[in-house]
């Protein structure tokens, strides 16, 4: 009986499944080698996104959409300040008050369209170029406001140059990282990283913020005692803004030196 089963005849069935499993087995082992060659030479996509995964994360997600919540938001700054102005040449109390309060949600949604490009990923390269922009025009058309009408100090009377002087370092600070910006930008990853904002621009824009808001307030009888601190602030921003323009400079220098 053993004799007869070791030498079954071999039917149509068991021969094609004798080929299937050769075939299979053939091809398994050319996946095999073929998988090897990938990794020995460093190709393969599956092989290179695993590098890539673990290398370096993925860039933030940027909406395809242009009018996005945040840019919206970012236009309604730009379109305010017309607004201001107008407003600002109104004398009476409700002038003064729309004034400063126009820059008081200019510097809200500032903030504002920032989180929510974050938290919902609505960020756009159109939004990045006119945040910055927005930023620059509401600053300089109030620093230029308060300018057309000297402060009175407390103990000089009316000085003319008591704003103007922060004003052109203030003005002449961002005109000048602007241009550094876009000259960085075009050299290489670097330059562009070095002239990154950093947390002493933060603080400039935070002081630079509440001492403008003090100062439109002061224009109202009602607020006349801020206006020191306002004016204290705004020279306070002001150095501030020189001396991250110096920090900006040495980096940029260090990364010049590197490359000689």
């Amino acid at each position: 009986s053993r004799e007869v089963s070791r030498h079954r005849p071999l039917t149509l069935a068991s021969l094609n499944h004798r080929r299937i499993s050769t075939d299979s087995a053939i091809m398994g082992e050319e996946e095999d080698a073929v998988s090897l060659d990938q990794n020995s030479s460093g190709g393969g996509e599956d092989s290179s996104l695993r590098r890539n995964r673990h290398s370096s994360p993925l860039p933030p997600h940027l909406s395809s959409k242009v009018l996005t919540l945040p840019t919206v938001l970012t236009l309604g700054r730009v379109a305010a300040v017309p607004i201001l102005v107008a407003t600002f040449y109104v004398d009476c109390w409700w002038g003064r008050t729309a004034t400063t309060s126009i820059f008081i949600a200019a510097a809200i949604t500032d903030w504002l369209d920032g989180y929510i490009a974050r938290k919902m990923r609505l960020g756009s390269a159109f939004g990045a170029f006119l945040d910055p922009v927005a930023d620059k025009l509401m600053v300089a058309a109030t620093l230029i406001l308060l300018c057309t009408k000297p402060m009175d100090a407390i103990v000089l009377g009316p000085v003319p140059w008591l704003v103007t002087v922060p004003s052109i370092a203030i003005i002449g600070r961002e005109i000048t990282m602007s241009a550094v910006r876009e000259w960085a930008a075009s050299q290489n990853g670097k330059l562009s990283q070095a002239v990154a904002v950093n947390s002493l621009g933060k603080w400039k824009t935070a002081t630079q913020m509440i001492a403008l808001t003090i100062l439109l307030a002061s224009r109202d009888s009602s607020f006349e005692r801020l206006l020191p601190s306002g004016i204290g602030l705004l020279y306070v921003s002001a150095g501030l803004s020189v001396w991250s323009l110096v920090v900006y400079m040495r980096q940029i220098m260090r990364v010049l030196l590197k490359k000689k």
